[in-house]
């Protein structure tokens, strides 16, 4: 029994919402599809996953546990009709550690234009402050949002037509504590590869982008390509004892886990377990026998579910 990590994904990130419907309707003008909903109406809850699947998509008409790029939306049901319901976006304190999920666009001029003519709330506009190449809008619970160009703004500076349907759904964003650790984790234990550092020495600041990346993938532009995970470091964290990040899973509650795909759940269980990774739940833990969680250095939640299209074949 082996598992190889060059065949895993980083297939989803979940996100807690209020009301699923303005939220679906909010990630669908993005121009994402629902391509799988899961109802545990037992215990009173359900799960809407969301991703591009036009055409032109890069993982179109594939299984839902074979693709990268997937928001999953958790509605716990009469959430929705609470007033004081609120989730934390993961960008304030006491709930900070995760930061945004990112978009790549065709033509980011047009793109924010239209969302803005949508009456959506940008956290930042394209012209605000010194990044003149990005944007943040809040979805319906304010989670960030990043917009980012697969294009070199100046190029497409006065295109007003922009397709949705060839947006991508390129990464999650998480802080952490230690940017050694952090990375020795997601390289080491869960086989990422590091594809590019950015350090903003003067903000104090670095950012790591990794991804689970095949050779043909080694030369795509970053901004097509989906399943990024980038860690956000702020110097000095690392030096005090007392310091956390906050998981999303702890009032208060917000942002829920991002989610691996693996060639054989229980053979990478059994790896994990060996590497002395700390389980929240493994696969025979309580009725879901079909998801593990872990967590990584710094307490965020990884579930751990089977590629069904990589499923080993039980023998006669």
């Amino acid at each position: 029994m082996a598992t190889d990590t060059s065949t895993y994904q980083l297939n989803h990130s979940m996100l807690r919402v209020k009301d699923p419907q303005r939220s679906i309707k909010f990630y669908e003008f993005l121009g994402l599809k629902l391509i799988q909903k899961l109802a545990f109406q037992e215990n009173k809850f359900d799960l809407y996953f969301l991703a591009y699947d036009s055409p032109k998509a890069p993982h179109h008409g594939k299984h839902w546990t074979d693709r990268e790029g997937i928001v999953e939306l958790t509605h716990n049901y009469g959430s929705e009709h609470d007033s004081s319901f609120t989730v934390a976006n993961g960008n304030s304190d006491p709930g900070k550690g995760f930061g945004h999920i990112c978009i790549s666009v065709d033509n980011i001029q047009a793109a924010c234009q239209r969302i803005e003519d949508a009456g959506y709330k940008f956290q930042k506009r394209l012209q605000d402050g010194k990044m003149r190449s990005v944007a943040f809008v809040q979805d319906p619970d304010t989670y960030w949002v990043e917009i980012i160009s697969r294009t070199d703004v100046s190029k497409t500076e006065g295109i007003r037509e922009t397709d949705p349907t060839t947006y991508r759904l390129n990464h999650t964003m998480l802080r952490v504590k230690d940017a050694d650790r952090s990375l020795a984790f997601y390289q080491d234990i869960m086989g990422m590869k590091l594809i590019r550092t950015r350090e903003q020495k003067e903000s104090g600041f670095n950012l790591y982008f990794l991804r689970y990346q095949s050779a043909e993938q080694a030369g795509v532009n970053q901004a097509e390509q989906e399943g990024l995970l980038e860690l956000t470091w702020n110097y000095g964290t690392e030096k005090d004892s007392d310091f956390r990040y906050h998981s999303g899973n702890e009032e208060p509650k917000g942002f829920g886990h991002i989610c691996i795909s693996v060639d054989n759940l229980e053979a990478a269980c059994s790896r994990f377990e060996k590497e002395n990774v700390k389980f929240i739940k493994r696969p025979q833990d309580g009725r879901m026998k079909m998801i593990a969680f872990i967590q990584d250095v710094d307490g965020y939640w990884i579930e751990i579910v089977q590629n069904e299209k990589l499923k080993p074949q039980s023998k006669a």
